[in-house]
């Protein structure tokens, strides 16, 4: 992470606290993409250009509630069938707002998410 960029007041990193390690890099790979770094059996980094964005890290219990992580997709359809084929639970249908449309999952675990896009 000492090779990327940081902004000043920004939100640098965001960790989620998952019940089983593998379950939870396999639904996230799956829905998203996403890489991570091996830091062993109870801590994964979150892989992005140049460093990482996150982490997930095992706990014994996951709460419901907390800041709210939002995800961007450029094609929210796509999205939507890439959680649920990885076996997230969809928690609020697509809905529109102001500047676009989100929808709110639970991932393998039971973390809130939400997936936005402008389209």
């Amino acid at each position: 992470m000492a090779d990327a960029p940081h902004v000043h007041h920004a939100i640098d990193y965001i960790e989620l606290s998952v019940l089983d390690m593998h379950q939870a890099r396999r639904f996230y790979d799956s829905a998203f993409g996403w890489r991570f770094n091996d830091y062993g059996p109870t801590y994964g980094g979150i892989q992005k250009d140049g460093g990482e964005t996150g982490g997930i890290r095992v706990a014994s219990s996951v709460s419901a509630g907390g800041p709210l992580v939002i995800l961007y997709s450029r094609d929210l359809e796509a999205t939507i069938a890439g959680v649920r084929e990885a076996g997230g639970r969809i928690t609020k249908e697509t809905f529109e707002f102001p500047g676009g449309r989100r929808f709110h999952f639970a991932d393998s675990s039971g973390n809130e998410l939400a997936v936005w896009s402008a389209k």
